[in-house]
C-alpha cells in the first residue's frame, strides 16, 4: 500500500515521513496571512499574493447616500420665505384674539397689517421690501396675517385680494386699506408718511368694528378665498 494519501478535496498531502500538513503546489497561493484593514473611503483589502479576500471597505455609494441625507436635513431646516429676514417689529398673527390684542396693546403706534398667502407669488415678491421698510421704521408695528390660517377673520375684514394691507392707529382705529404689489410699493410709503406722525390720543381705540371673535381653523382650499394681486 502506498504510504501517501492525497486529500484532493482539501489540496493537502499527507506523508508518513512528516507529521505536518503542507499545502499542495496547485494551491500554494490560495491562502495568505491576515492583514489589517485600513479605514479609507473606497479601499478594498486584497491578498498580497494576488488572490483571496476582495471587495471589503466602504464604497462611494454609502458616502453619497450620507451626503444626500445631510443635504436634505439642511434644506428642511431653512426658514420659509415668509419667515426670512423678518424684523423684530414684525409679529405673526394666528387668531382673531391675537389680532385684537395686538391692536389694543399697540397704543398710539401706527400698525400696518399685511394679509398674505404662502402660495401668493405677489406676496413673496413684495415681502423682502416690506422687511426692509420694517427695519427702517422700528416705531411701527407690522402684523402678518396668514390668509389660509385665518379665513374667518379675513372674511369679516373683507379681504379678497392678496397681498392686502390695513393701517390702524389708536383712537383713530382703521385709517385705510388697500391692495398693493411690489410695483406699487410706493403706496405703502406714502401711507406711512401720512399716518406716522406724532399725535395725542383723545379716546379709547376704535378697534376694527364688528369683528367677531372666533377660532381660526386651517383651511387648505385657497381657490375659494382671496386671489393674488
Amino acid at each position: 500500500m502506498a504510504d501517501v494519501v492525497r486529500l484532493s478535496s482539501l489540496g493537502f498531502s499527507s506523508s508518513t515521513s512528516s507529521s505536518a500538513l503542507t499545502p499542495s503546489s496547485s494551491r500554494q497561493h490560495a491562502l495568505c496571512p491576515p492583514q489589517k484593514l485600513h479605514r479609507r473611503s473606497g479601499f478594498s483589502a486584497n491578498c498580497s499574493h494576488g488572490g483571496g479576500v476582495a471587495g471589503l471597505g466602504f464604497g462611494p455609494r454609502k458616502q453619497f447616500a450620507s451626503l444626500k441625507a445631510h443635504a436634505t436635513v439642511t434644506e428642511t431646516d431653512q426658514p420659509k420665505w415668509w419667515e426670512r429676514n423678518a424684523a423684530p417689529n414684525m409679529v405673526d398673527i394666528h387668531s382673531t384674539q391675537e389680532f385684537l390684542s395686538a391692536l389694543s396693546q399697540a397704543g398710539e403706534r401706527l400698525v400696518i397689517v399685511e394679509f398674505y398667502g404662502t402660495w401668493c407669488a405677489s406676496c413673496k415678491a413684495l415681502f423682502p421690501k416690506l422687511c426692509r421698510t420694517a427695519q427702517e421704521h422700528p416705531e411701527i408695528l407690522f402684523l402678518k396675517v396668514n390668509f389660509d390660517e385665518n379665513k374667518p377673520m379675513c372674511k369679516n375684514l373683507n379681504v379678497k385680494v392678496l397681498p392686502y394691507f390695513h393701517f390702524y392707529r389708536g383712537a383713530d382705529g382703521q385709517l385705510e386699506s388697500f391692495s398693493c404689489s411690489l410695483v406699487k410699493f410706493q403706496k405703502i410709503k406714502d401711507a406711512i408718511q401720512m399716518h406716522n406722525t406724532e399725535r395725542c390720543s383723545i379716546g379709547p381705540p376704535k378697534g376694527v368694528g364688528d369683528l367677531i371673535l372666533e377660532p381660526a381653523s386651517p383651511w387648505k382650499d385657497k381657490s375659494a378665498g382671496a386671489t393674488s394681486a
